[in-house]
């Protein structure tokens, strides 16, 4: 159970919060040195991933793009093929009514 804040009223009128919370950021890259083995390999690590990733999307990317030239391909060609018909059906000279 938490404890009750110093200042915490009997009356709540909003969710109760803790206050008194630390993150603990003391291990969150607190010292600098000007090494550049292990300190860039966070940096090294992280542009990896970002690459990777990146890569990732653009295949994605090409694959959503040919299934959508299927699809407009698939819905074109009925439309192509009446327009074909009709200028067919007019060279041939017939009337229209």
């Amino acid at each position: 159970m938490k404890p009750e804040p110093p200042f915490s009223s009997t009356k709540r009128r909003s969710p109760l919060t803790d206050y008194c919370f630390h993150a603990g950021l003391r291990d969150w890259g607190a010292n600098y040195s000007s090494n550049d083995g292990e300190d860039r390999s966070h940096l090294r690590t992280f542009h990896r991933l970002s690459r990777d990733l990146l890569l990732e999307s653009a295949r994605e990317r090409a694959w959503e793009m040919v299934v959508f030239g299927f699809v407009v391909v698939a819905s074109a060609w009925p439309v192509i093929y009446m327009v074909v018909t009709v200028v067919k059906l007019l060279l041939r000279g017939r009337p229209l009514v």
